[in-house]
Parts: structure tokens; C-alpha cells; sequence
């Protein structure tokens, strides 16, 4: 599910980027502008192709993701609950710091970041929890 809608998020900011549609969201609430949009298009790609990995080492039970390994039980899963706990912050200061755009403008890549986390906490707590089994 995580997969899908970080799938969903990328297709959408592409087809606003590419053919200009105004039923979607405008290019600026897609994307922080933080980093040009070939280069986040390109680890958007990127993010998918190892998401993709993931899920499928899942849904075969073996694999990589699937194993359980230390590191993702303890610095993975630490730095999803950082990664989360930090775009959880960045809401209330996207909101002080443009008050023009509450309480949904803007809220685009702070959402799919928390899918992010979201689905890097889950990879975690299922080696955490295979260890301690």
C-alpha cells in the first residue's frame, strides 16, 4: 500500500511536470524545490526500484530485506523513527513559515515523507522482531 501511493505521488508530480494538468495540485505543492526536479524525479525512481525489491523479497519470504539483520533492526529502524519525528516537525514550520498556505498548502512532500517512514519503520520492527524470536 505504501508502495502504491508513494508510486501515486511520483506519477502524479510527473504528469503536472510533463503535460501541465490542472486537475492535479500545482507544481509547487508537489515539490519543496529543494532540489531540481530531474534530480528528485531520478531518486523518486530510485526509491521505487528499492521499494519494489523490498516488497517482493516480502512477498517471496526470503531475501535481502527479508533476513533478519541486525542493522535494520537497530540503525534502520532508529533512523525511520528519526526520519519520521523530523517531517513531523517540518509540518508546523511549513505552517508558521507560510501561513498564506494552511492548513493543506505545501503538505504534499511532507505526507509522502511520512510514507517513507512509515515504510521504513515497518522494515525494522520486522527485523527487530524476527531477532528477538
Amino acid at each position: 500500500m505504501l508502495l502504491g501511493l508513494f508510486v501515486l505521488r511520483v506519477v502524479g508530480q510527473a504528469v503536472v511536470a510533463f503535460f501541465h494538468v490542472e486537475f492535479l495540485p500545482a507544481m509547487q505543492e508537489w515539490h519543496s524545490g529543494l532540489l531540481p526536479y530531474e534530480y528528485l524525479l531520478l531518486s523518486q525512481v530510485v526509491i521505487i526500484a528499492v521499494m519494489v525489491r523490498v516488497c517482493v523479497d516480502f512477498t517471496r519470504g526470503f531475501g535481502f530485506f527479508v533476513s533478519p539483520l541486525r542493522f535494520f533492526a537497530v540503525q534502520w529502524l532508529f533512523l525511520g523513527y528519526l526520519y519520521l519525528a523530523v517531517m513531523i516537525v517540518r509540518y508546523p514550520i511549513q505552517m508558521y513559515l507560510r501561513p498564506e498556505s494552511r492548513w493543506f498548502g505545501g503538505t504534499i512532500p511532507i505526507f509522502f515523507h511520512w510514507v517513507l517512514a512509515v515504510f521504513i519503520i515497518l522494515i525494522g520492527l520486522h527485523h527487530r522482531n524476527r531477532l528477538k524470536a
